[in-house]
């Protein structure tokens, strides 16, 4: 594995989502001027997700056909990247709502556009047996987004809201054409390798749908329980940071400015544990650590559960944040590996976020839900029964993924 190589794909995932991150930090702050509904604004900053399930599959299978022409996916990238920095720089000068909402949904759109196929960066790069490693430094990459998008907060919003609104798209434009400079005309690439027949009869896929068909017909039926699996990690851990600041002022009695800090041990252990299970993971192959890693968030839960203080949940969420990283870092590749052609990785990322997305919309609702039944006290034991159902769903694929291996 290239250090080097790593390193510049790490940078350009980082360049994207430093402006995501900015974005979700501080979009609410300007809503706030036109609108005095939180559920309102909330479903503005929501519909990034919805845009990116219908975006990406579609971009990532435009990124797959000009990869398997050789043009490669860079072109999309610049250009949504420069399509995208406009909007964003023209937030805070908007002076009116229907300004503002023009520039948040082209954003989000353009900047959707893109973000997949940047993701999917590692495949084209990367050889399989090396991509798990290689998303270890990704995702720590992307952890340390959040300090530079906290930092510019701190240090530029309260001084000029434009010139913080302009920092990070100026800052993803040129990390982006430093990664394009390096990565952007090598050939020798994992995509450039010889085709199989198997794979030729892949890449001629009409459109998404037809990927989905072949994944739902698979006899196996791997591809569609990763999926669901996706779907409900995705879930629980959205619905645990969701919930968990009102969980701190029902259960633990915090105020608000301490139960939002609960979550900060478990950042800090998933930054320094990520990229050692990422090595961890390609020794134990990415479907069994993932496995291990929802019943490592399975215990985690009801260690919370049996011991509601401060030192018992800080516990459980260090606990639960080792077991999502060990999903955060596997599940991507593992999908890619179960793809049937490389030539359509593209198109499998704009599924992830498809399942990842659905996922994290509905998880906080449903775990709400039994709150409202059973009372702020038994959230955790509610999430701990809803992620034994995840690793049942593992388990399985663990199971069938094995079998499809046996010769």
């Amino acid at each position: 594995m290239s250090a080097t190589t790593v390193l510049w794909v790490t940078l350009a995932v980082f360049a994207q989502e430093s402006v995501w991150n900015f974005y979700d930090a501080q979009v609410p702050a300007e809503l706030r001027h036109y609108l005095t509904s939180a559920g309102l604004i909330g479903l503005i900053m929501g519909m990034d997700n919805v845009l990116g399930v219908l975006i990406q599959p579609w971009m990532g299978f435009l990124s797959d056909r000009r990869a398997r022409e050789g043009k490669g996916r860079w072109a999309i990238i610049l250009s949504g990247a420069a399509l995208a920095s406009l909007p964003f720089a023209l937030i805070p000068w908007t002076r009116d709502l229907p300004t503002l909402l023009l520039c948040v949904v082209v954003f989000a759109a353009t900047a959707n556009a893109f973000k997949g196929v940047t993701e999917t960066l590692v495949s084209d790069y990367v050889s399989p047996t090396h991509r798990g490693k290689a998303q270890g430094f990704v995702k720590a990459g992307v952890s340390l987004t959040i300090v530079v998008s906290s930092l510019i907060s701190l240090l530029v919003v309260d001084r000029s809201i434009t010139l913080a609104f302009a920092i990070p798209p100026v800052l993803m434009l040129l990390l982006l054409t430093a990664s394009w400079t390096f990565l952007g005309r090598r050939r020798n690439t994992p995509t450039a390798q010889e085709e199989t027949p198997e794979e030729s009869a892949a890449a001629e896929f009409s459109s998404p749908w037809a990927v989905i068909k072949d994944m739902v017909r698979d006899p196996s039926r791997a591809r569609a329980l990763l999926m669901l699996g996706i779907f409900c990690f995705a879930g629980m851990w959205s619905a645990l940071r969701s919930l968990m600041t009102p969980y701190g002022t029902e259960t633990l009695g915090l105020s608000r400015g301490a139960a939002g800090g609960l979550a900060l041990p478990g950042a800090l252990a998933f930054l320094v544990c990520v990229v050692p299970l990422a090595y961890t993971s390609t020794r134990l192959g990415q479907v069994r650590a993932m496995r291990y890693g929802v019943g490592l968030f399975v215990v985690g839960l009801l260690i919370g559960f049996l011991s509601p203080t401060v030192p018992g949940t800080v516990t459980s969420l260090v606990i639960t944040s080792v077991g999502y990283a060990t999903f955060a870092v596997n599940a991507l590749v593992a999908l890619w590996d179960l793809a049937p052609s490389r030539h359509v990785v593209g198109t499998y990322t704009g599924l992830y976020t498809v399942a990842s997305s659905t996922g994290a919309a509905l998880g906080p609702a449903l775990l709400g839900l039994t709150v409202d039944v059973t009372g702020w006290r038994f959230m955790l034991l509610n999430g701990a029964a809803f992620a034994a159902i995840t690793f049942v769903v593992f388990t399985r694929l663990a199971r069938r993924v094995t079998r499809t291996a046996t010769p």
